[in-house]
């Protein structure tokens, strides 16, 4: 697919600083203004590729697939500066996550498109869901974030700190942090399935399977972007650090918001996903929990493909029997 650019020219941060933003984006199926649109927001290494040759979601999102190209528009955003474009963005501190969502917006904005029928997205790609619609709470029918929260917790501040310490100091920065950050995507069962503790000659199957994961990013992504997307992950906070309240915001979100979490994540927790889910049910109807049950942990929405078909096939395939 083309990789098509919008720029965004005097943007003004959250913190005040001015920005010119090229902001990349890729259409599939129908044609915008042709068919309801759905905007897919990709994970901290992921880009705006969700389907074809590279699509890192061609089992979710292609003709006859749970988002079907056939019925609808699929719309997806480069985060500015993941470096998928070529652009980069050196002052990216001056950035977080809920300036991603406004550029986003403005960007829907450039492209004449007033409402969606859903936003979805797994880890930094759902908190960028949360921004999205705590800052334009009318603009899509349907919210569903997955593997993700409305907030950074303690656990994920501590681990974005220790990538950013990594990135920082490590002589390999981007092969040693994508090492440590695979032990937060997969889960210890997960490795025990496996690999079971085999060898292939004087190494463990792990550690040769983590230094291949190092080693595969380390190809592709550039250690700026890398910094910019860990930066951004630590500042996900939908009531401004507590500035304004989670269920008044939750309160204005007239959408049906579908909560999908992964029971054996680390990095975004189920008990974290159900106590968002519980605070937002007593103030809203409409607002669903779904469980990924899998020994994966949080790279299950990339993995599970059937579970997540099934949990969500009432919201796209058969979108009239709202809500479910």
């Amino acid at each position: 697919m083309e990789l098509k650019k919008l720029n965004i020219e005097n943007y003004v941060s959250e913190n005040g600083t001015s920005f010119n933003i090229e902001l990349s984006y890729e259409v599939f199926g129908k044609p915008i203004g042709s068919a309801p649109i759905v905007l897919v927001n990709h994970a901290l290494t992921g880009n705006s590729s969700v389907c074809g040759k590279h699509g890192w979601w061609n089992h979710i999102v292609g003709k006859n697939k749970l988002i079907d190209l056939n019925k609808y528009t699929v719309l997806a955003f480069n985060f500015p500066g993941n470096g998928y474009d070529g652009f980069l963005i050196r002052n990216y501190e001056n950035l977080i996550l809920r300036d991603i969502a406004k550029l986003i917006l403005k960007g829907l904005e450039k492209l004449k498109i007033e409402n969606l029928y859903a936003i979805i997205g797994g880890s930094i790609g759902g908190g960028l869901v949360w921004e999205i619609a705590a800052i334009s709470p009318n603009v899509s029918e349907n919210f569903i974030p997955i593997a993700c929260d409305w907030k950074s917790s303690d656990w994920l501040l501590a681990n974005t700190r220790l990538q950013k310490q990594i990135l920082n100091n490590s002589s390999n920065p981007v092969h040693d942090a994508r090492m440590h950050a695979m032990l937060c995507y997969r889960s210890p069962l997960s490795f025990q399935k496996k690999f079971a503790r085999s060898k292939d000659s004087e190494i463990f199957n792990v550690e040769s399977w983590l230094l291949h994961h190092g080693k595969k990013l380390q190809q592709r992504f550039s250690l700026q972007s890398y910094k910019m997307m860990n930066h951004l992950l630590s500042t996900i906070d939908i009531t401004r650090s507590g500035e304004l309240k989670f269920e008044d915001i939750v309160s204005k979100i007239k959408g049906n918001i579908f909560i999908v979490s992964v029971d054996s994540d680390l990095f975004f927790t189920d008990y974290q996903n159900r106590e968002t889910f519980y605070k937002a049910c007593r103030i809203k109807d409409n607002i669903f929990f779904k469980t990924i049950k899998s020994v994966h942990g949080h790279d299950a929405f990339l993995i599970e493909f059937d579970q997540l078909n099934e949990l969500l096939s009432n919201v796209f395939l058969h979108k009239h029997n709202l809500p479910v």
